[in-house]
C-alpha cells in the first residue's frame, strides 16, 4: 500500500470513529440526557462493570488523576455516578453508575445500534458483521479513549 493510500483508509477509519462518537452523543441526548459529552461516555464504558477509582478511571482515560477528579465531580452532581466506600481499600473510594448513568449507558448502546444499522443499510449486514471482525483483528488491546 502506498503512502497516499494509507493516508486515505487512516482519514476514513478517523471520520468514521469521530462520526460514530458524535452520532451516538447525539442519540444519547435525544433520550434525554442532558448535560453529558462523549468523555462521559468514555468514563461510564470503565465504570460499567463494577465501578472503579479516580485512580482506575485516570489510567483508563489516559488523563491525570486531578482530570480524572474532575469528571468524576461532574458526573457525581449531575447523577450520572455516585461515591461508595471501596469495599477492599478503605483510603479509595469506588464511583459506580447510578440508574441514571446505566440508562444513559442504554441510551448510547442503542444509538450506537442505530448507526450500525445505518452502516448496514448501506454495506449490507455480511459486509458489516465481515468489517467488525476485520477490525477486531486489528484493533489495539485496552480502553478506548477519547481523543482529548
Amino acid at each position: 500500500m502506498q503512502n497516499s493510500e494509507a493516508m486515505a483508509l487512516s482519514a476514513a477509519l478517523l471520520a468514521v470513529a469521530g462520526e460514530l462518537t458524535q452520532r451516538i452523543h447525539e442519540g444519547v441526548v435525544a433520550r434525554g440526557f442532558e448535560g453529558v459529552r462523549p468523555a462521559h461516555g468514555f468514563a461510564f464504558a470503565r465504570l460499567a462493570p463494577g465501578g472503579a477509582t479516580v485512580t482506575d478511571l485516570a489510567v483508563h482515560l489516559g488523563v491525570t488523576k486531578q482530570a480524572a477528579s474532575q469528571l468524576v465531580d461532574e458526573i457525581v452532581r449531575k447523577g450520572y455516578a455516585e461515591r461508595r466506600p471501596h469495599p477492599v481499600d478503605a483510603r479509595a473510594r469506588l464511583i459506580v453508575l447510578t440508574e441514571r448513568g446505566w440508562a444513559c449507558t442504554r441510551a448510547a448502546e442503542e444509538a450506537a445500534a442505530e448507526v450500525v444499522q445505518g452502516w448496514s443499510d448501506v454495506l449490507g449486514e455480511v459486509e458489516v458483521r465481515s468489517l467488525g471482525g476485520q477490525l477486531g483483528r486489528i484493533a489495539p488491546y485496552g480502553p478506548i479513549r477519547p481523543a482529548w
